[in-house]
């Protein structure tokens, strides 16, 4: 028998892989080990090893969830109080099983994200395809509170600051004797890629998936935080979800970690830096949005930021400073929206009636997606 996990089961252990491993390390496999992985999944009692997906952080004795798994048909469903079985009918597309180890195999990470989309607003769906593209992973225990439209982490048992821009293995910091908790995220390699995740979209044709095939369109790679993905889906959205329309400027809109390389003159400027990776640049305005969030406000890293500002001032690139408070301020966001429209010589205006509710709503949903309170 085999096991494939899906939907928040498969999700928790790619987390936990990416988190292990600084990549996904799963095995590709071809159409016809796909379908037997799926025909073999047929879950009878005790054949399951909850030990292994344990291991692998698809499910937790301790936890109120149970295990999703994706069987061929009805037929293939056993009861089990354990376990939520989900069936698919129609033919899976290329690459929506991967093989993780003996007889355990789960959906990839867009087939996952599809799965988990189902009947979800586009801007949580959009924060999970963010990460997944993205070079950073929230850790395994974040899936099933965000997946409820609950905070993570609990703010009962610390003081969570609404910082999103730090690495996972720092999570904490002391600073004039308060104890300051930062949301953790780790470093790693991209799960998958606009390409998977269009193909996938291609096959998702229910109305239930219509949050997954926006949220395709809408998402680019290259984000390295939960922050950046904030900052671009709230910057660059179109102005009819609740964003700032940005991504619609010339040149590309808006480019996550583009690398600006130094001439002899920002390099003198910055004190010998050969180049800067902008947050989020709006090549068109010739504008680096960064985020600055707790790390930023360190002795040593704010001498580094304020060297390779000059240096990116010297190749005349505008450098707009965002900090926490301003992601929940949506006059502040407008106003960086609208310094980019000028500098690119594009009037900002809206076209749509109820603007301000809009936004609103759509800040909170992309928050919700990464765990966040509303503002």
């Amino acid at each position: 028998m085999t096991a494939v996990i899906s939907h928040f089961s498969a999700l928790r252990a790619i987390r936990r892989g990416r988190r292990a491993y600084s990549a996904l390390p799963w095995s590709a496999i071809n159409a016809e080990q796909q379908a037997q992985a799926l025909a073999g999944c047929v879950p009878n009692k005790d054949a399951i090893d909850f030990a292994a997906l344990s291991m692998l952080d698809a499910w937790n004795e301790d936890d109120s969830e149970r295990l999703d798994l994706l069987v061929a048909d009805g037929n293939n469903r056993r009861p089990d109080e354990r376990l939520l079985q989900h069936s698919i009918t129609a033919p899976l597309p290329a690459g929506a099983i991967m093989h993780i180890e003996a007889d355990i195999y789960a959906t990839s990470p867009a087939m996952t994200a599809m799965l988990y989309s189902r009947n979800e607003p586009v801007a949580k769906v959009l924060m999970l395809l963010m990460e997944l593209l993205g070079s950073y992973s929230l850790p395994p225990e974040a899936t099933y509170p965000i997946a409820h439209d609950d905070t993570w982490p609990k703010a009962d048992s610390f003081k969570v600051l609404d910082d999103l821009d730090c690495q996972g293995d720092q999570p904490a910091a002391e600073k004039q004797n308060e104890t300051r908790y930062e949301q953790a995220h780790y470093k790693c390699e991209p799960a998958t890629t606009i390409k998977e995740l269009e193909a996938v979209a291609q096959f998702a044709k229910s109305s239930s998936y219509a949050s997954f095939r926006t949220a395709v369109r809408l998402a680019r790679a290259g984000s390295a935080s939960p922050a950046e993905s904030l900052m671009f889906a709230v910057l660059g959205a179109p102005m009819r979800f609740g964003g700032f329309g940005c991504c619609s400027l010339p040149m590309g809109g808006l480019l996550l970690n583009h690398r600006i390389d130094f001439d002899t003159l920002a390099v003198n400027m910055s004190s010998g830096i050969l180049y800067a990776i902008c947050d989020l640049y709006c090549p068109a305005a010739g504008v680096d949005n960064e985020y600055n969030g707790i790390g930023h406000e360190l002795q040593n890293a704010r001498i580094h930021d304020g060297n390779r500002n000059n240096g990116l001032k010297a190749m005349g690139i505008h450098v707009l400073v965002i900090n926490r408070d301003q992601m929940k301020d949506l006059v502040a966001l407008e106003a960086f929206a609208q310094t980019m429209h000028r500098l690119t010589g594009v009037r900002f205006r809206y076209r749509i009636k109820g603007y301000r509710k809009r936004q609103a709503a759509w800040l909170n949903a992309l928050r919700a997606g990464t765990g966040l309170a509303p503002v």
